[in-house]
């Protein structure tokens, strides 16, 4: 499965706000003996708005950032700027969602998030060069991609919620059952050894096709219930640059 990152929890806003509030980003930093009529400068600015919760030119910028601590889109295509909204619009959705069906939702430990994040220092291929198993070599690479270790550790904490909501929520209704298993053996399996090559036995790896299996049926209901949060939620982009064309849809990955 792909996964989204954590993005800072954002105070509802009434529409009728918003505006004020972009002006009030945009405004002028002069200090008071500058003359009133120099040249605004622009912090930051919104470029989209869900479910009246703002999205803001800088948590693109995070999420940009954040992209090298993902293994799987590490290998990809640079993370643009209109993905990068995609996969925020996303993950916002599905928290809201969560604040809506679990308002008690438990954070994830920190000896969880220190698990993880003991994972991230071996398998980045970005600490190919750095080594990060030191921790010279993990801040140099944080350096390096203008990261923080409050960052990172708020981005794993959040992530492994979101992987805990979907897991509670979608996987464990899911049954795989022996035919399934013997049938992907046969016909997805199989295949895939040379004519002499030695084939595992299917009581050796059925565990792990039943793995596979679960995954392929939670993307699948994952995707669909996400497309429909974002059908009924009310997503606007404000800023038309950054629109996606037609071939991404609104799943997509997460968390």
């Amino acid at each position: 499965m792909r996964t989204l990152l954590p993005i800072p929890m954002r105070n509802m806003l009434p529409r009728a706000g918003l505006c004020a509030l972009a002006l009030a980003i945009a405004a002028p930093a002069r200090p008071q003996s500058e003359p009133a009529q120099s040249s605004p400068v622009v912090l930051d600015r919104v470029v989209a708005v869900v479910n009246q919760r703002i999205i803001l030119a800088s948590d693109l910028d995070d999420e940009i950032r954040l992209s090298v601590l993902d293994p799987i889109i590490v290998g990809e295509s640079p993370l643009t700027r209109q993905r990068a909204l995609e996969q925020i619009i996303s993950r916002s959705l599905i928290e809201q969602q969560i604040r809506q069906e679990d308002e008690q939702a438990v954070e994830p430990p920190q000896s969880e998030v220190d698990a993880r994040l003991a994972e991230l220092r071996k398998e980045l291929p970005a600490c190919v060069h750095q080594n990060c198993a030191t921790d010279a070599g993990w801040s140099a690479m944080l350096a390096a991609h203008h990261l923080t270790p409050e960052r990172v550790n708020a981005y794993l904490r959040y992530r492994l919620e979101i992987l805990r909501f979907i897991e509670q929520r979608f996987r464990q209704d899911i049954r795989i059952s022996q035919e399934q298993i013997a049938d992907y053996y046969n016909k997805t399996l199989l295949p895939q050894y040379k004519p002499g090559e030695p084939v595992p036995s299917l009581d050796a790896v059925a565990p792990r096709i039943q793995e596979i299996l679960l995954e392929q049926q939670v993307n699948v209901l994952f995707d669909n219930w996400l497309t429909n949060l974002r059908q009924q939620g009310d997503v606007e982009i404000l800023d038309p640059a950054l629109e996606m064309s037609g071939e991404s849809g609104a799943g997509g990955s997460a968390p």
